[in-house]
């Protein structure tokens, strides 16, 4: 039981944009926040997945991203899902290919050539994800949190929700994410959890992301000392 109460203290942080910004209206259904998942391959995509699993239904539709060298990532995510539906007869999602932004012990100048060549890929990719019907709002995260309930209803479907765990593909996309949002085309808000396998220091893409994400988990105890903006909920995944 000791084991699952990190879980169920990650829920309320991840459900707090969705309860706050699409509160329910009697007699209306809350609306769904659209999700974006970046997948990795290996472990990154096994821990992504057990996150999901612990989302309700109104995190839909799911987009999923992962590089085109991933071979593993597609059967894993449609398993998952194929099982999920068997709980959520309304579960929806789609599948996406970016170029790997960065290939392990890849150079780092080379790196910055083929994430370039990734972003382009990812920005129109993310913009697609938008709602039909654009406006923006200038106000802040902590501002629309604090909106009434017709506000909220009004916002809540110009909102993306990112989440991701570590592979360098995250990357991209986070930065596609945050130039719509400089733009004033879609207000996106980026969760960032650091692998369990990161004990004492980020990964490269945790080292990048940790400025712009609006959470940040670590899974140790040590990541949160060095990293204070940081969220530390112990084991998570």
């Amino acid at each position: 039981m000791q084991s699952l109460l990190p879980v169920a203290l990650l829920l309320p942080l991840l459900l707090v944009p969705l309860a706050l910004l699409a509160r329910r209206r009697r007699g209306r259904r809350t609306p769904p926040l659209r999700l974006l998942v970046v997948a990795g391959s290996g472990g990154h995509t096994t821990e992504i997945l057990r996150l999901l699993s612990c989302l309700s239904e109104s995190y839909s539709p799911r987009h999923y991203i992962f590089a085109d060298s991933d071979k593993m990532s597609e059967a894993k995510i449609r398993s998952f899902e194929q099982k999920r539906a068997e709980t959520f007869s309304n579960s929806q999602f789609t599948l996406d290919r970016i170029p790997r932004s960065r290939e392990v012990r890849q150079s780092w100048t080379s790196s910055v050539v083929t994430t370039l060549y990734s972003l382009l890929y990812s920005l129109p990719l993310t913009y697609r994800l938008k709602p039909d019907l654009v406006e923006f709002s200038p106000v802040s995260l902590d501002e629309c949190m604090m909106l009434d309930s017709k506000q909220q209803e009004r916002w809540s479907p110009f909102l993306l929700m990112i989440l991701c765990n570590g592979p360098g593909t995250c990357v991209p996309v986070c930065i596609s994410a945050l130039l719509l949002r400089l733009l004033g085309i879609k207000r996106a808000i980026i969760v960032y959890v650091e692998s369990i396998c990161r004990v004492e220091t980020l990964s490269l893409s945790g080292k990048i992301l940790y400025y712009f994400s609006d959470y940040f988990i670590v899974q140790w105890p040590d990541l949160k000392e060095k990293y204070p903006k940081s969220v530390y909920l112990g084991r998570v995944v």
